[in-house]
């Protein structure tokens, strides 16, 4: 049973994550792997975050993403590990992650007693976390944590994510829902992905959506027009639920206050990312 406020997990999070994802939401990390001869612009998202495995195959990549369609991953793994190698891969994403928060939050909040007191309690929170059942978090777990503390924010953040992602994908497998109806009931919600982004990058077709959005309809989670019914609201929900419960052993380790002041810190620079255009404003489904 946790003793946070309700729903701190979750709100700790949503200002934490995006301190991590900006770096697949600018052009630094694409033009870092373009000078090292991985032009594909489509194969940056799945180098960037597979290449903490090692070498793995097309498979590895789509079981523990979940959303993409398996086409569009074998389009570029394993073929994108003999132009750039794993190690190659990982440290330019640590170049590219420097130069965006350098960009976004200014050379003087990444020197600020704040920045530096946030990376503290984002890594305090990490040493909580579970390797068992959660893959993408355990290769990034065995990475080394970098010495200037807005990269040890970054690199916090990133398995603060990822942990939580892989749990996250226990919550929806457990609810029966396949990596279409994740997506598209996720969009339902109105804090997904937007239709438009969800074809431009997963990789399923307008067809393959809807016919998702149907099988949701059968099983009475979403209604004619495309919103979700009183049930997909509560199966939703119970989503978030689960995973706020398998992924609290982190901030239980930092504490109420912590997870409060870690909020408060990473919320702050969250949002001087965002007002700086960190991420597209049409990639929510509703804004």
């Amino acid at each position: 049973m946790t003793t946070l406020p309700e729903r701190a997990v979750r709100r700790c999070h949503s200002v934490v994550n995006p301190l991590h994802s900006t770096v697949y939401f600018a052009p630094d990390y694409a033009n870092e792997l373009a000078a090292l001869g991985l032009e594909e612009r489509g194969a940056v998202y799945f180098v960037g975050r597979a290449a903490a495995f090692g070498r793995v195959g097309a498979g590895t990549v789509t079981a523990t993403f979940y959303n993409f369609k398996h086409d569009l991953v074998a389009r570029h793994i394993p073929r994108a590990w003999d132009v750039v190698s794993p190690e190659d891969a990982l440290a330019a994403r640590l170049r590219a992650a420097d130069s965006v928060l350098r960009r976004l939050l200014g050379d003087d909040a990444l020197a600020s007693k704040e920045l530096a007191e946030t990376a503290e309690l984002a890594l305090r929170a990490t040493e909580a976390c579970s390797r068992s059942a959660r893959p993408l978090y355990a290769a990034h777990a065995d990475l080394p944590v970098p010495e200037a503390p807005h990269l040890a924010l970054w690199h916090a953040a990133t398995l603060l994510r990822e942990h939580r992602g892989d749990t996250h994908l226990m919550a929806l497998t457990a609810a029966g829902l396949d990596a279409v109806e994740a997506l598209v009931s996720h969009t339902a919600t109105g804090k997904g992905m937007s239709p438009k982004w969800l074809l431009a990058t997963r990789g399923w077709t307008a067809e393959e959506l809807a016919a998702g959005q149907d099988r949701l309809r059968t099983r009475g989670l979403l209604d004619e027009a495309g919103e979700l019914t009183e049930a997909g609201v509560a199966l939703r929900e119970s989503v978030e639920d689960e995973t706020d419960r398998l992924d609290a052993a982190p901030y239980e380790h930092l504490g109420a206050a912590g997870v409060a002041r870690l909020t408060e810190l990473a919320g702050a620079f969250t949002t001087r990312a965002m007002e700086a255009g960190a991420f597209p404003a049409d990639l929510r489904s509703k804004n």
